[in-house]
């Protein structure tokens, strides 16, 4: 039977090339993203590549909208061999500055740290690991860096690599791998961190299942 891999975050940088690997690695591939313009886009690309691809909305700010797709999806599909978490806000953080702009920062984190801790949450059971499930979650290296102008994201990207690795050791009790690529530049095709190189990495945490981080 066909592996699947379940992408939240799908985008033309990272996103879509580690699925992309995936797909010609005869994986199909569920790319979800909140924006139906752009996944109807993507879908024709990979499919063009001749890649299996489906689509579904989900929106990693509101728990109750991936609970729904990843439950749509389970009932299609069944439950994937990987789910790769691809969501996070980069932009600078200048604009928070003050106490009163706490919820902002704590809508931040819902969609850096803790929409990856509830997309996991939906995918882990007897199931998943049967199939020696794995977990990819896409880092970055203000976790190991932190800056001021970015302290929203650096701690938000701290906690996450936390989670990450207290869940890698957990989790493998289960059976279920949990790996995290910590990008420590800019994502663009032609720089350090060009998608297609990171692509390679989360294909290595995948196949070799050892080490919880690469840092690239």
């Amino acid at each position: 039977m066909k592996k699947k891999i379940f992408v939240l975050g799908a985008g033309n940088g990272c996103g879509n090339r580690v699925a992309e690997k995936f797909g010609k690695n005869d994986f199909r591939v569920v790319l979800m993203a909140r924006s139906p313009e752009h996944l109807a886009a993507y879908e024709k690309e990979f499919k063009d590549k001749g890649i299996e691809v489906y689509t579904k909305i989900a929106d990693a700010s509101k728990p109750y909208s991936v609970t729904k797709a990843i439950d749509e999806l389970k009932a299609q599909f069944g439950v994937p061999d990987v789910l790769f978490y691809n969501v996070g806000i980069t932009g600078l953080d200048a604009e928070i500055k003050e106490a009163k702009d706490v919820d902002l920062l704590m809508n931040r984190y819902m969609v850096d740290v803790a929409g990856a801790y509830h997309a996991i949450g939906q995918v882990l059971g007897e199931e998943f690991s049967k199939k020696n499930g794995t977990v990819l979650v896409t880092g970055g290296g203000l976790a190991l860096n932190p800056m001021y102008e970015y302290l929203p994201l650096s701690m938000d990207k701290a906690a996450l690599r936390a989670m990450c690795i207290a869940l890698h050791e957990e989790l493998k009790k289960q059976n279920v791998f949990v790996g995290t690529v910590t990008v420590t530049g800019v994502i663009a095709p032609g720089e350090a961190c060009d998608p297609a190189l990171l692509a390679e990495d989360f294909w290595k945490l995948y196949t070799e299942r050892k080490e919880c981080e690469i840092v690239h």
